[in-house]
C-alpha cells in the first residue's frame, strides 16, 4: 500500500506535542493541533468579558504552548514561517477534524486512562486505514489496544520521539504484536527519509531501548562515583567530550532534563524490573531523593547539580552541589594525569582505549562505567533488541554519543574487554563468550567499504539494513582514499565522484586543505565526473586558519598574508570554473571560508541543521576568499532600474555586516547563502550519498565549464555614499565602535566597486582583487588583532 503523508494531526500540545507538531511544520507536512478546553477563565480573560465559549479561551492552552515553543530558543523551526502549516484547536470541537489526518499522534499525559479516553474519541473520527500511534516514553504499548477495533490495532504502533524533536535524532518504533508488518516499515522508513531520525526498532519492553540502556548508564554512573569517591565536576569532567559524550556531560545533563524526568523513568525501571540482574541498581539514591523532595530539579527549579547565582560584583557564577555536605560552592577546575594524557590523541576510538588502560581515579571510574555497561548491554539481547546494532544506533542518537556501548566495546577490543570486566566483577553475556571461541574478535567489522555487525543468531557477520542509503567515509578510507595530507583526504565514492574530506581541527581551512581541494579538482577532471566537498565530522568547517593570519600579521609579514588570501581566491575561483561540476555538502557550521567555499560550488546539497555565516566581521575583517565577491555579485543580478534604494545590496550589507548566521538551511536560503535550488537533506547520515547523486545528476545532464563573469554591475559612488552616511549615523548614535565604523566603509568601498563615479560592470577578479587588498588593510588595524586573539583565547570576539 502506497502511503503519503499530507497532514499530521497532533493530540496534546506540551512540550513534547508542541514541538513534533513543528518538525512535521519543518519538512511542509500540514499540522492540526488539538488540546484540551480550559475549565476556568484567567483573571485577564474575565477582564476582556470572554466567555468558557470564546474560542480565544477554548484554544488558550494550545495556542499558548504552540507560541511558546515558536518562541523557544534554540527553535524548533527551521524558520519561523512555517508556523503557517500548523493549525490549532480543541478535543472538543475539532476531533472530528481528524477525519482529514494521515497520520494521528497521540502525545497526552503518561497516563494510561487518560489515553484510552482520547483513543475512545480517536475511534470515533479517525479515517480506517489511517496510521495512529504513541509518543509514551513508558507505557507499554499493548496496554493502549483494550476495547480497541481491528482497524485500529492493525494501524497503531508506539512512535517515541526524543526531546527536543527537531533537534535529537531518534525515532523508536514500537509495534505490538497486531501491528500490520505494513505499517511498522513504511514508520521506520518515513521517520528516516522525511523526519530525518535514526529510527530504531525496538521491542514493547520497560523504557524501550534507549532509556533502558541511557538510564542504566546514568545510575552506574553514580554507583562509580561513589564507589571511587569523585565528585560532580570531575565525574563532568570526565563523562563529557574527552570520552565521546556530549558538553552537558552527566550532571548537567540531568539538570536540563529534569531530574524528576529520570526519577520516574528510573523508578518505573525497578518497578517493572523482576526480571533484570541489576534492578537493585534502579533504586534512588538518597541524596536524589533528598533534591526530589526540596524541588532541586534542575533547571527548570533554578536550582540541581548546579546552580547559577551572581557574586558580589553581579557577574554570573556556577556554584556546583558537594553530595556530602548538600551545600553548593564554587566549581572546581579538574585534573587527572590520564586525561592530559588523551588531548594529543584525535581519534576517540584510540582515546578510549588509551583512557581505559590508565590506572589514576579517573580511570578507575570510567572502566566501572564501561564494564557495567557491556554486561548490562549484552544481557539486553534479546530482550530489548535481537540486533546489537540497534542498541548503539539508539544511543548514539538519544542520547549523544558519539559512540555506542559496543562500540565502545570494541574499541577496547572485544576479548580484552571481557577479560578486564571478569576481573573488575562483571560477567558478559554467554552469547560474548560464544562469539570469541568462534574466533569473531569484534562486534563490528568492515569488510569492502561497507559495515557489517555480529549477528547472534547467525554467528556470522551481516550487513546493517539500510546502510546501502547511506555513504560513511569512516568505511571507505583504507580502501578508497586516492591521495592525502595531513589536512584533507580524497576519496573514491564510486559511480566516478570523487569526494574533498577535510581532517583539519575544526575542519577549518588552512595551506593543506586548500592544496587538498586544488588537487582534487585536479584528480577529478582527469579521472572522474564529478566532485564532493563534504566530512563526517561534527562540524563542516569553521572557517580559516585564524592562528596562522595571527601570527603573520604579528610579524608583519603582509606579503604572506596576501599570498594565502591570493590562494584561496584561487582555489575558490578554480573550483567554481572547473571542468567537472562540485557539489558542497555542508552540515553543522559552515563559517567564514566554510561558507565561502560552498558560496563557490555548483550545487550545494545542505543538512537541515547547517549553520551558515560569513562572520569575519565579528573578528574585524571582511570576508577575503570571495565571499564579498560572491555575495555582491548575487545582489547586483537581482538589482533592477529605479531600485534607488538598492535594497538587495543594502540587505546584503547588513547580513555580511551583522556577520549573520543561518539557525538551519531554509534560512540559510533566506540570507542568501545558499540558492533558492539548494537541495536540503533532513536526515544528516544521508547527506553524502544525496550530494554524490548530485553531482552525478549534473554530470549526466551534460555539465559545462562555466565562463567567469564580466559583467558584474556595481553602483559606484551612488550606493558608496548611502553606506557611509549609514556607517556614520550607526556611529554617532553609538550602535557600533569606531573600528566597525571603519570596516564597514571597507566592506561598502568594494561592495560598490570602489570609487567608481558611476555604475559600472566589472569582472569577478576586480571584486576580488578590492577584496583582497581590504582584506589586507584590516589584517594591519591593531583592534583587528586584539579581536582575532580574543577569538582564539576565549572563543568570544572583543567588542572594540
Amino acid at each position: 500500500m502506497k502511503r503519503i503523508i499530507n497532514k499530521v494531526a497532533v493530540l496534546g500540545s506540551g512540550v513534547m506535542g508542541s514541538r513534533i507538531a513543528c518538525h512535521f511544520a519543518n519538512i511542509g507536512v500540514q499540522v492540526l493541533l488539538l488540546d484540551i478546553v480550559p475549565k476556568e477563565l484567567t483573571p485577564e480573560e474575565e477582564k476582556k468579558g470572554l466567555t468558557l465559549e470564546s474560542k480565544a479561551v477554548r484554544n488558550r492552552l494550545v495556542d499558548g504552548h504552540l507560541q511558546a515553543a515558536i518562541n523557544a530558543n534554540p527553535s524548533p523551526l527551521y524558520r519561523k514561517s512555517d508556523a503557517r502549516l500548523i493549525k490549532t484547536g480543541n478535543f472538543d470541537d475539532n476531533m472530528k477534524d481528524i477525519a482529514t489526518a494521515d497520520w494521528t499522534i497521540e502525545v497526552v499525559v503518561e497516563n494510561l486512562k487518560i489515553k484510552k479516553l482520547v483513543y475512545d474519541q480517536v475511534e470515533q473520527h479517525r479515517k480506517p486505514g489511517t496510521l495512529i500511534s504513541s509518543n509514551t516514553s513508558g507505557i507499554p504499548i499493548h496496554l493502549m489496544l483494550d476495547g480497541r477495533s481491528d482497524d485500529f490495532r492493525k494501524h497503531f504502533c508506539g512512535t517515541h520521539f526524543f526531546n527536543p524533536p527537531r533537534y535529537l535524532k531518534l525515532l523508536e518504533i514500537i509495534p505490538t504484536p497486531e501491528t500490520d508488518r505494513e505499517v511498522v516499515d513504511f514508520l521506520m522508513h518515513y521517520g528516516d527519509l522525511y523526519l530525518g531520525k535514526t529510527t530504531v526498532l525496538a521491542k514493547d519492553t520497560p523504557a524501550f531501548i534507549a532509556n533502558r540502556v541511557g538510564i542504566y548508564g546514568i545510575m552506574q554512573t553514580l554507583k562509580a562515583m561513589e564507589k571511587t569517591g569523585l565528585t560532580i565536576d570531575e565525574v563532568d569532567r570526565i563523562t563529557g567530550p574527552m570520552v565521546g559524550r556530549p558538553k552537558s556531560a552527566t550532571f548537567r545533563t540531568l539538570d536540563v532534563v529534569g531530574l524528576d524526568t529520570t526519577v520516574n523513568v528510573a523508578n518505573g525501571l525497578y518497578q517493572a524490573g523482576e526480571k533484570d540482574e541489576s534492578r537493585d541498581l534502579f533504586q534512588i539514591p538518597g541524596y536524589v531523593q533528598q533534591m526530589v523532595e526540596q524541588k532541586w530539579l534542575g533547571d527548570k527549579t533554578g536550582q540541581g547539580f548546579y546552580k547559577k547565582t551572581k557574586d558580589a560584583k553581579g557577574k554570573t557564577e556556577i556554584l556546583t552541589l558537594d553530595l556530602n555536605t548538600m551545600a553548593y560552592g564554587p566549581k572546581q577546575k579538574v585534573k587527572f594525569q590520564s586525561l592530559e594524557a588523551l588531548k594529543p590523541i584525535d581519534d576517540l576510538r584510540k582515546r578510549v582505549k588509551a583512557f581505559s588502560a590508565q590506572t589514576d581515579k579517573a580511570a578507575q571510574f570510567f572502566n566501572e562505567t564501561l564494564f557495567g555497561l557491556f554486561q548490562y548491554v549484552s544481557n539486553r539481547i534479546p530482550e530489548i533488541s535481537d540486533e546489537l546494532y540497534r542498541i548503539d544506533d539508539a544511543l548514539r542518537a538519544g542520547f549523544g554519543w558519539e559512540l555506542g556501548p559496543f562500540e565502545y566495546w570494541d574499541a577496547i577490543g572485544a576479548r580484552e574487554g571481557v577479560q578486564r570486566m571478569i576481573e573488575a566483577g562483571y560477567e558478559p553475556a554467554p552469547w560474548v563468550t560464544d562469539m570469541l571461541e568462534h574466533q569473531k574478535e569484534s562486534f563490528y567489522i568492515v569488510e569492502n567499504g561497507k559495515r557489517r555487525y555480529y549477528d547472534i543468531q547467525t554467528k556470522d557477520y551481516k550487513t546493517i539494513p539500510g546502510a546501502e542509503n547511506f555513504i560513511i567515509l569512516d568505511n571507505l578510507r583504507g580502501s578508497r582514499t586516492v591521495w592525502k595530507n595531513s589536512g584533507a583526504s580524497l576519496i573514491d565514492l564510486g559511480d566516478g565522484i570523487l569526494n574533498v574530506e577535510f581532517h583539519s581541527k575544526m575542519n577549518t581551512l588552512g595551506g593543506d586543505v586548500i592544496a587538498g581541494l586544488n588537487k582534487g579538482i585536479e584528480l577529478a577532471e582527469k579521472d572522474f565526473r564529478g566532485m564532493v566537498v563534504g566530512n563526517d565530522g561534527a562540524n563542516f568547517s569553521a572557517g580559516a586558519n585564524l592562528a596562522l593570519i595571527y601570527m603573520s600579521a604579528l610579524e608583519q609579514e603582509y606579503d604572506e598574508i596576501n599570498f594565502m588570501i591570493k590562494q584561496f581566491q584561487d582555489t575558490m575561483m578554480r573550483m567554481r570554473y572547473s571542468a567537472i561540476p562540485v557539489v558542497g555538502a555542508p552540515h553543522g557550521l559552515a563559517l567564514g571560508g566554510g561558507c565561502e567555499l560552498n558560496l563557490h560550488c555548483d550545487h550545494v546539497q545542505a543538512a537541515a541543521e547547517t549553520y551558515m555565516g560569513l562572520v569575519e566581521f565579528g573578528v574585524g575583517l571582511i570576508p577575503g576568499g570571495g565571499g564579498t565577491k560572491e555575495m555582491t555579485l548575487r545582489a547586483t543580478d537581482l538589482y533592477t532600474e529605479g531600485d534607488i534604494e538598492y535594497n538587495d545590496l543594502k540587505n546584503v550589507f547588513l547580513t555580511i555586516g551583522m556577520a549573520k548566521v543561518s539557525t538551519s538551511a531554509k534560512e540559510a536560503i533566506d540570507l542568501g547563502y545558499l540558492h533558492k535550488s539548494a537541495g536540503i537533506t533532513i536526515n544528516s547520515n544521508r547527506l553524502l550519498a544525496d550530494a554524490k547523486a548530485q553531482a552525478i545528476l549534473l554530470a549526466e545532464n551534460g555539465y559545462t565549464k562555466p565562463v567567469q563573469r564580466t559583467d558584474v554591475k556595481v553602483q559606484g559612488k551612488g550606493a558608496l555614499g548611502m553606506f557611509l552616511t549609514g556607517a556614520n549615523a550607526m556611529y554617532t548614535g553609538r550602535y557600533i565602535s569606531e573600528h566597525d565604523k571603519k570596516i564597514s566603509e571597507k566592506l561598502a568601498y568594494v561592495m560598490c566597486g570602489g570609487d567608481l563615479s558611476a555604475p559600472t560592470e566589472v569582472s569577478e577578479q576586480y571584486l576580488l582583487d578590492l577584496e583582497r587588498e581590504t582584506f589586507l588593510s584590516l589584517t594591519g588595524e591593531r583592534k583587528t588583532l586584539e579581536r582575532i586573539q580574543s577569538i582564539l583565547t576565549t572563543g568570544k570576539p572583543l567588542r572594540n
